[in-house]
């Protein structure tokens, strides 16, 4: 028995001894657990914080750096637009300069042969002007002009103050009669006397020379002005005078400007319509239409290209239609063509809706007409329901 005793008691005591040593390793395990995972805790929160910042940072540069390269662009889409401004008028500096010598040199070389420039007046300084408009007229259209004089264009003085404050000239274009100091040019010499509104070409007036009074409108305009814009209109449209300016004055900056409504019309063979064209054979088969060029209604061209027509006016081809023979003198040469639609509304209420729109017409008339419809009555009354206002023109900006 007893020494079963001791048996038992030693295997007790062993028992102790492995309770307490795994009771001691866990203590022991513990502590360690303690200090070592309490320090990787605070270095990972400082770690984050840390990556945190730096994409802040990182954050804030990159959007610096594309604010500074926003900026950047517009700097430099700035300096392109103004060089693109300064080439053009660069070059139209030089276009015009090329024309003025090309111009001088012509009328030297017309002098020594012993010939004549188109008129007296270009021994003298040329007037400085912003526009000439030439209102295209007829012997025949004296109830025509004195309804455009009583509508859109100024009379007396204020006329003179048109062209002296704003640089806009308005003259009646008309040449003169087959027979010489007929009847119809005296009839044009007294109301020349009473409203001081003409220019008198060296032309002979027909509806079939029109190609050739266009082109002598503006060698004798360019030869007495210089303008940066030469306008032609026929005497039975309407023309808001500050739109026409404000319009012309968008393109100054451009070389060889040809405005207008641009049109491309059938090639017209059959001789017993009204605007049959006899070379017709010139533009390929029948059936076809011409190249692009504003409706003869009412068009703008520059100084340049007024002084080309000048100087070449002899060896310049003219065809049936005077707006076709224009767009053909410019073939072959570096011209800006403009689209203006809002020289082409139509009477009312086309161009009145546009202007209760805010789009007030540069110029109207009736398509079907050529020119407004029974023009010297229903004028006035265009004018009241389309025009501008009297004062527009006067604060026009040129």
């Amino acid at each position: 028995m007893k020494g079963k005793g001791g048996v038992l008691d030693r295997r007790s005591s062993a028992r102790w001894r492995v309770l307490l040593l795994c009771a001691f390793c866990f203590g022991l395990g513990m502590l360690f657990t303690d200090r070592f995972w309490t320090a990787p805790d605070t270095s990972n929160h400082i770690m984050s914080q840390r990556r945190r910042q730096d994409r802040e940072l990182q954050l804030i540069s990159e959007d610096c750096n594309t604010k500074r390269k926003h900026g950047a662009d517009k700097d430099i889409m700035g300096e392109v637009t103004k060089t693109h401004e300064a080439i053009q008028l660069l070059d139209k500096s030089i276009s015009t300069l090329q024309m003025e010598l090309a111009a001088k040199r012509s009328t030297l070389e017309l002098l020594r042969s012993g010939g004549s420039p188109v008129t007296s007046e270009t021994s003298q300084p040329r007037k400085k002007a912003f526009v000439v408009i030439g209102v295209n007229t007829a012997f025949s259209s004296h109830k025509r002009r004195d309804s455009v004089r009583e509508t859109w264009m100024p009379q007396g003085a204020k006329l003179q103050q048109l062209e002296d404050q704003k640089g806009i000239v308005i003259r009646f274009t008309i040449g003169h009669s087959a027979t010489s100091n007929s009847i119809l040019d005296k009839a044009i010499d007294s109301e020349d006397a009473q409203h001081r509104d003409f220019l008198r070409l060296d032309h002979v007036e027909g509806y079939h020379e029109l190609s050739a009074k266009t082109k002598i409108f503006f060698s004798t305009a360019v030869s007495i002005w210089d303008a940066d814009f030469y306008v032609k209109v026929d005497d039975d449209v309407h023309v808001n005078l500050g739109m026409l300016a404000t319009t012309l004055a968008r393109h100054k900056s451009k070389p060889r400007t040809y405005i207008g409504c641009m049109k491309s019309g059938p090639v017209l063979a059959d001789k017993n319509v009204k605007y049959h064209e006899p070379e017709y054979w010139k533009f390929g088969e029948e059936g076809n239409k011409y190249f692009r060029h504003a409706t003869g209604q009412i068009y703008a061209i520059s100084k340049d290209l007024a002084t080309y027509i000048s100087i070449n006016q002899p060896i310049l081809h003219k065809y049936a239609n005077e707006d076709v023979s224009l767009g053909s003198w410019f073939i072959g040469l570096e011209v800006n063509h403009i689209d203006e639609r809002n020289m082409c509304c139509g009477t009312p209420p086309d161009c009145e809706w546009k202007g209760q729109a805010g789009n007030v017409c540069v110029a109207s008339f009736d398509w079907s007409c050529s020119g407004i419809c029974k023009s010297v009555e229903r004028i006035k009354d265009v004018h009241a329901r389309c025009g501008e206002g009297d004062s527009a023109v006067w604060s026009a900006l040129i």
